[in-house]
């Protein structure tokens, strides 16, 4: 297997900073952990707050109990493709009532957030509708691509509530400082030990007014809460979106690898590159989707990758296929062709025009012939019918100030113009999916 570049492993530590954690970067995390046993409890409110609404009849509830704790005890295959699964009505019932359960009482709260803040702007009834619309579809897309076998049943209900209740009291805690940092127009507050003039000057803003920007462990912790707060509770669905066009691509890449010349050998392990991988909320997804393939995970804050190397641990999906390290997204640490597939997921509408390309000819550059690039973010402009009151008030809430010219910026061109060929654009809800190839090599012909 090819092996990165020298600076893959020493040039973060190189320039670590003395008030920064001790990350030990790349952080693997050792196939010894082992993960936490799974729960055999009968489902109960802490564990599934909504399971109690589904489950009336004690034999139901009984029944459900030894089907999901049998779902748990199965091994973890080597390399298989999620299997098609057709989802039960009780599979069904409970997905849809949690979600918009989440929808209501996420959706709820943002909706006094942004009346108390703008008063005056109210969205048309064709707008919300619109909006409705449009989040009704992304459920059912998220079931058709459990039952088309993109991914498992399990992601469905993965949300890991209770790391989200732990960090909802910090969240919360931090909403003054944050309409009061808007307010004052303070969007360069960061924490001085963080040492913020090492990154470059586009980073160093707090992005959403959050606290710290993303320079603490703090920011880290209430990141993802925060974020299924803003999407009222679809922010892993529309994340999940990006796994269906990955998903193709491994496997035809794995048939391609079984077939070819001198198949007589065990096929090469796919390596995946998530940039700006974050909290490791979707390098997570994708591990319990692939299972066979090898992870690494690139994100700028040291802070955010020491959390999801922490975040990672604690599930039960294993951690042996993971590397994650520190690193510029406009300079990656890798060699050529180095990889099978890149992802990138709402990345592009924090970034300047400019880095956008680089980051993409990056990707580009690491990418082997015919490899794949999925990248989810933010829709844009057109993408989405009567939604230009919600892109007006995120602009106006929120501190964005790359997101104008990005709904503007189409991912779609920006990708053929960094030498890509572009399969598919989606939007989905708020999201927009494209899936773009770099050409792969002609292959000689035999003479005849």
């Amino acid at each position: 297997m090819d092996q990165p570049t020298g600076a893959y492993y020493a040039a973060i530590e190189n320039k670590a900073s003395p008030a920064a954690p001790k990350l030990g970067l790349p952080l693997h995390i050792s196939p010894s952990e082992s993960p936490p046993a799974a729960c055999k409890r009968p489902i109960c409110r802490v564990c599934d707050p909504l399971s109690h609404a589904l489950a009336t009849v004690k034999s139901r509830r009984q029944a459900a109990c030894i089907m999901f704790s049998q779902q748990a005890a199965l091994p973890r295959p080597t390399w298989s493709p999620s299997a098609p699964s057709l989802l039960s009505r009780t599979d069904r019932l409970r997905y849809r009532v949690q979600r918009r359960g989440l929808a209501l009482a996420m959706g709820t709260f943002m909706l006094v957030r942004h009346r108390t803040l703008l008063p005056k702007t109210r969205p048309s009834q064709l707008e919300v509708e619109v909006l409705r619309q449009s989040f009704e579809k992304l459920l059912a897309r998220d079931m058709a691509n459990v039952e088309d076998g993109h991914y498992p049943r399990e992601l469905l209900f993965s949300m890991p509530l209770r790391r989200y209740l732990r960090a909802l009291p910090q969240a919360f805690g931090d909403q003054p400082r944050m309409i009061r940092r808007a307010q004052e127009n303070r969007y360069c507050d960061l924490p001085a030990e963080a040492q913020p003039e090492r990154y470059p000057a586009y980073y160093r803003r707090n992005f959403h007014w959050q606290s710290d920007g993303w320079l603490s462990t703090d920011s880290a912790r209430i990141y993802d809460v925060s974020v299924e707060f803003l999407f009222a509770g679809a922010a892993d669905v529309m994340r999940r979106m990006a796994l269906p066009p990955l998903f193709h691509h491994l496997r035809n890449r794995r048939h391609a690898d079984t077939g070819a010349p001198g198949a007589g050998q065990a096929p090469p392990v796919p390596r995946v590159l998530d940039i700006a991988c974050g909290t490791g909320r979707f390098l997570d997804m994708a591990r319990r989707a692939f299972p066979g393939a090898t992870y690494t995970g690139i994100d700028l804050s040291p802070y955010y990758v020491e959390y999801a190397r922490q975040a990672l641990a604690e599930t039960s999906s294993g951690a042996d296929d993971t590397a994650l390290l520190c690193g510029n997204a406009e300079s990656l640490p890798f060699a050529d062709a180095h990889f099978d597939a890149v992802s990138s997921l709402f990345l592009f509408h924090e970034l300047p025009k400019d880095v956008r390309r680089r980051v993409v000819r990056e990707a580009f550059r690491t990418l082997r012939p015919g490899g794949r690039l999925v990248i989810c973010d933010a829709a844009q402009q057109g993408d989405i019918a009567d939604a230009q009151f919600f892109f007006d008030v995120f602009m106006s809430l929120y501190h964005e100030p790359y997101f104008k010219s990005y709904l503007r910026d189409d991912l779609g061109d920006l990708l053929r113009e960094c030498g890509f060929i572009v399969d598919s654009e989606e939007t989905f809800y708020l999201a927009k999916v494209v899936s773009a190839r770099r050409r792969a090599r002609r292959r000689a012909r035999r003479p005849q």
